[in-house]
């Protein structure tokens, strides 16, 4: 363990969650101004603690927030966590409920061996489900607000972390929701290793509120099953059919897309490519099998490599339940669109910002919670409107008192 030079008589910061906690136990947080309160403290004091009782030196929310704090700074590993927390401020360690020494009053900040079996050890689901509610919560969200024409587009989409290998040998795959229009990650879950992400659907989506939104997934997720939970949560579809569906895709590559004109035509470039999106739509009368499915599109993508002059070009169906008076064809073609912010905006980020690829953190859930940390750190800095991800985590990095902003007072 490590230890800092006592700060000047006060209150023991260990009983900051403890207070926090009875104050706000029976309280449903969900209101913005209730998250602000708060904060994120009183969420992680909701994270079941599995260790051992006999030997506990530090509270299981303290650690968190400790690691959270390293991670909006920009901390890539256990390591980096271990080292910023030893190197936070006194300010900073009161405010996180780090414990003090009884006898002369030093604040005893838990060691990277402490750290590293911690966040190994907790329940990676639990700990997302807490961070999830406190996002929703602080952000105000309520899907069922934005009425009929203005739906929440959710993206649920799916990411390896190709550096962390479970004890199997495979690597951990996780499924995240991520709200298209502001890029925060609503929820994340592990998917099991001896299945895919049709199981962890469900269970994701089961810890949002998803209530009149729109759900965005790709081919894997056009279930007939997923349609059906969909409709008695009181959400929508918006779903992609490949080759991976052939019964489906057939009915869909028959209709006559010939007589249908373009109704979205966009160009991006970036990553290297050039890559055109053609999309068509149609409202669908009869000979579809999918539930309640109401309008298609057909999406004809061409990307061209810029160092190769490589082209390569694919057509996929896209379905949904809403009709014409639900989602114009420019709110459609927004939402296809919208999808892409998952991987543009979360995935690409948490490999270029965290380098999460090249992660070696493998022990017990530690791959799951580190992701879940990352999510952490990108949406409150996008709520707090930054652009740059590098740049807001560079800025705590040079300022730690603003990791207690952003965690205890994200309002301020």
């Amino acid at each position: 363990m490590h230890s800092q030079s006592a700060m000047p008589p006060a209150d023991a910061a260990s009983t900051v969650i403890d207070v926090l906690s009875a104050r706000m136990q029976d309280v449903p947080v969900r209101g913005q101004d209730d998250a602000r309160s708060a904060g994120l403290l009183v969420y992680l004091g909701r994270v079941p603690d599995r260790r051992r009782v006999r030997g506990r030196r530090h509270q299981l929310a303290a650690i968190l927030a400790l690691a959270c704090g390293a991670v909006t700074a920009g901390a890539k590993s256990l390591t980096a966590i271990a080292e910023w927390a030893a190197a936070a401020p006194a300010a900073v360690l009161a405010a996180f409920g780090v414990r003090r020494d009884r006898r002369d009053g030093t604040w005893v900040v838990p060691s990277e061996t402490t750290i590293r079996r911690t966040l190994g050890g907790i329940d990676a689901d639990a700990l997302d489900a807490q961070v999830g509610a406190w996002l929703l919560a602080l952000a105000g969200y309520g899907a069922e607000e934005d009425g009929a024409g203005d739906q929440m587009v959710i993206a649920v989409d799916g990411k390896t972390a190709r550096g962390a290998r479970l004890e199997s040998g495979r690597a951990q795959h996780l499924l995240a929701a991520v709200d298209t229009d502001t890029g925060i990650v609503l929820g994340q879950c592990e998917v099991d290793q001896k299945s895919n992400e049709i199981t962890a659907f469900e269970p994701l989506l089961d810890r949002i509120d998803i209530a009149g939104a729109v759900i965005s997934a790709d081919a894997m997720h056009t279930q007939h099953r997923h349609a059906d939970y969909l409709k008695r949560r009181g959400a929508h579809y918006l779903l992609t059919a490949k080759r991976n569906q052939p019964g489906l895709y057939e009915q869909l590559s028959g209709l006559p897309w010939r007589q249908i004109p373009i109704v979205d035509d966009t160009v991006n470039i970036g990553h290297g490519r050039i890559e055109r999106r053609t999309l068509q739509l149609t409202a669908i009368a009869a000979g579809i099998d999918f539930p309640n499915a109401s309008i298609a599109g057909r999406v004809i993508r061409t990307r061209k490599t810029t160092s190769t002059g490589k082209t390569e070009r694919e057509t996929e169906y896209t379905l949904t339940d809403l009709d014409w008076s639900d989602m114009t064809a420019r709110q459609h073609a927004a939402g296809v669109r919208a999808h892409w912010a998952i991987e543009d905006g979360v995935h690409y980020v948490r490999d270029r910002t965290f380098d999460e690829d090249r992660s070696a953190v493998r022990t017990g859930h530690g791959p799951a919670v580190m992701a879940c940390l990352r999510n952490l750190a990108l949406s409150i800095h996008r709520h707090q409107g930054a652009t740059n991800i590098a740049q807001a985590c560079r800025y705590v990095s040079r300022h730690p008192l603003r990791a207690v902003t952003l965690i205890i007072e994200p309002g301020s």
